[in-house]
């Protein structure tokens, strides 16, 4: 109990929720299927949903795995459905509805690996004397403008336009603001870009589709789902070239990361190694086969219909890179949070000890 004053400070702040293997948009032509049956809700119930047992074993045999019922889940149904023996343990994947869910779980040494966004994880990190630490990026940023209307072509033509964006004071907020003001565009200003907070990310999409709002930043699946529902709506800018062409032509920014408690690592850091490495092998295998991909998410009712699954993963920018050779894209969307609410990432930039080596 000793963090949970802690955990209640910076729970207001997290991400809608969800190698090198990259698979991100960028010029790819939409594959929609056609229309089938989507959830309403992609993993927002406020409590353990339930565990996927893979083993049966003591405790002290299991590694214990915090996954985000929903997009984040996406690269780990495949490991769910092999059982996997990592370092000699056996492995138990536990799954929650939000990251404030797991985080007491993680800081109580009750789940030793889990993922959620890097703000989050830098928060935890300097408010919870570095209880929890940073193993690699398991998604990049795969946010999307989406509309009916078609003449949106560049972030000037939102001038004078509302934007409904998913997750306040989360990634899809300080990116799109940020990428706003690198392009000289006002924010909230008569001539700028509205942004509006007001539609839940669930309900984005069936908004759109019903003309109660016109343009919206979402992050995969919500994108793919509404372009299932209609033919009309089209992904009309993606923040990952504006942040590229800002940045540079193949600078990135993560969108979750994996995370291990600290007291874990330093116990058993090759059961974290091993970990590491069956990770990106189970993403590099979802990349390769997303219609398979989402029968397995489907099948072990990770929050997202199989259909869905299939049509997100080209889009959805799934990677595995260790945290040594991802701190410099890390610490950049940190700063970027740190720039327009420090609170957000525990009023500093975390150190070198953030970093699972």
């Amino acid at each position: 109990m000793k963090y949970m004053h802690t955990f209640r400070f910076f729970t207001a702040v997290c991400l809608v929720t969800f190698m090198i293997l990259p698979v991100c948009a960028g010029g790819k032509k939409d594959i929609v299927q056609k229309e089938e049956t989507v959830p309403a809700q992609t993993g927002t119930a406020s409590s353990v949903q339930s565990t996927v047992p893979v083993h049966s074993s003591t405790s002290g045999d299991q590694v214990r795995i915090g996954i985000l019922n929903g997009p984040v889940s996406i690269p780990v149904a495949f490991m769910v459905d092999a059982k996997p023996l990592i370092n000699g343990r056996f492995v138990v994947f536990d799954k929650y509805a939000t990251p404030q869910a797991l985080l007491p779980k993680i800081l109580k040494g009750e789940a030793d690996i889990g993922f959620m966004p890097a703000n989050i994880a830098a928060k935890v990190y300097n408010s919870a004397a570095g209880a929890l630490l940073c193993a690699g990026i398991s998604g990049n940023g795969n946010l999307y403008l989406i509309t009916k209307d078609r003449g949106i072509k560049t972030l000037a033509d939102l001038a004078g336009k509302t934007v409904s964006v998913a997750g306040q004071g989360a990634t899809p907020e300080y990116l799109f603001r940020w990428i706003l003001a690198q392009n000289k565009i006002p924010v909230d200003s008569e001539n700028g870009v509205k942004l509006d907070y007001t539609v839940p990310t669930p309900d984005i999409a069936a908004e759109l589709l019903s003309d109660k709002i016109k343009y919206a930043i979402v992050p995969e699946p919500f994108a793919t789902v509404a372009l299932i529902k209609s033919k009309d709506v089209v992904r009309a800018l993606d923040l990952q070239y504006e942040f590229g062409a800002i940045e540079g032509k193949n600078a990135t920014y993560p969108l979750t990361v994996m995370v291990v408690s600290k007291s874990f690592a330093d116990r058993e850091p090759d059961t974290v190694r091993a970990f590491m490495s069956a990770f990106g092998k189970s993403v590099e295998w979802t990349t390769t086969n997303p219609q398979k991909a989402g029968v397995l998410v489907q099948k072990y009712t990770l929050g997202l219909m199989a259909p869905v699954v299939a049509n997100a993963v080209p889009y959805s920018c799934l990677i595995w890179k260790n945290a040594d050779d991802s701190k410099k894209e890390i610490e950049r969307l940190l700063s970027i949070f740190f720039e327009f609410a420090p609170d957000s990432v525990g009023g500093k930039l975390p150190d070198e000890g953030f970093y699972f080596k």
